[in-house]
């Protein structure tokens, strides 16, 4: 790993990947390191990404998620308070808040009129309340096929080094809502309730009721999709990279399954009616 120290601190990556390791999952060993110069010499995981091989033959998936989930639940239950930064109120609204700025002012070229700023921040309020309420465990804060590689053991977990302690759904949220690949929702669900069964069997804080964590499993996930729409705005727009941003449209579709789920999200879903009529008459695309 070359990671120069004026742009990056590789102090939490070796912190991460030790926990990890200490819970008997598969990370990289760090052999040696140079933390002036930012170089780490590690062990290898292979080549072939989760996300490789799903696209390859999603049949594999049933046998990769089941391997996921299982690395998943063996990292929560390492959780300890105070090891990791919080994954507090400051910081989901701070990822909050790429929406608006990056992707419809920045990315859309919207004005918010001064109803829909206000709308946003009501329903800003409620997503944290429910993000908050939720039990914490570790995050690894990007656990998705693309960061999960073929190997054995399944699977070798990499980027890491951003992991918090916070709410105990954002981990399988990351997972089966992807920015990359998408699952029908029958699917999806089927391994939502593995998840659910192995972690209540395994004494994890998710609750006797399945609806109840469902729930909040999609108002985390919706956090997160919020998030990264303002995320790939920001990467093409400040960083010059194309190609993530043209995934928006997965992303949308993952807000609206979840806005006109619940009746108390229903004007987040309006007002996504009302961008994409108002880009339509400026002869543009949504989104």
């Amino acid at each position: 790993m070359d990671a120069p120290p004026q742009q990056e601190d590789c102090r939490p990556f070796i912190q991460v990947a030790d926990l990890l390791r200490q819970a008997g999952l598969n990370a990289p060993a760090v052999l040696a390191q140079d933390l002036e110069q930012g170089f780490l010499l590690l062990t290898d995981l292979g080549t072939t990404t989760y996300l490789a091989a799903l696209h390859r033959d999603d049949a594999r998936a049933d046998v990769l998620f089941r391997d996921a989930i299982d690395a998943l639940i063996a990292w929560q239950l390492a959780s300890r308070p105070g090891v990791l930064p919080p994954y507090d109120a400051a910081l989901l609204r701070r990822e909050l808040d790429l929406f608006p700025d990056w992707y419809l002012e920045r990315h859309l070229g919207l004005a918010l009129a001064p109803q829909q700023h206000a709308l946003l921040e009501r329903l800003f309020a409620l997503i944290l309340e429910n993000n908050l309420a939720q039990p914490a465990v570790y995050v690894h804060r990007d656990y998705m096929p693309r960061n999960l590689m073929l190997s054995d053991p399944n699977p070798g977990i990499l980027d890491f080094q951003d992991a918090v302690y916070g709410p105990v759904s954002y981990d399988l949220a990351s997972l089966l809502r992807d920015a990359f690949i998408s699952w029908e929702e029958e699917r999806a669900l089927d391994w939502i309730v593995r998840y659910w069964d192995k972690a209540r069997r395994a004494r994890l804080p998710v609750g006797s009721d399945f609806g109840d964590f469902y729930r909040d499993l999609e108002w985390m996930g919706l956090q997160r999709h919020l998030k990264v729409l303002g995320i790939f705005a920001r990467i093409r727009h400040r960083d010059g990279k194309p190609g993530y941003v043209e995934d928006a449209p997965r992303f949308i579709a993952y807000v609206r399954a979840v806005a006109t789920r619940y009746n108390a999200l229903a004007p987040l879903a309006h007002l996504l009616d009302a961008i994409e009529s108002q880009q339509a008459a400026q002869g543009k695309i949504f989104p």
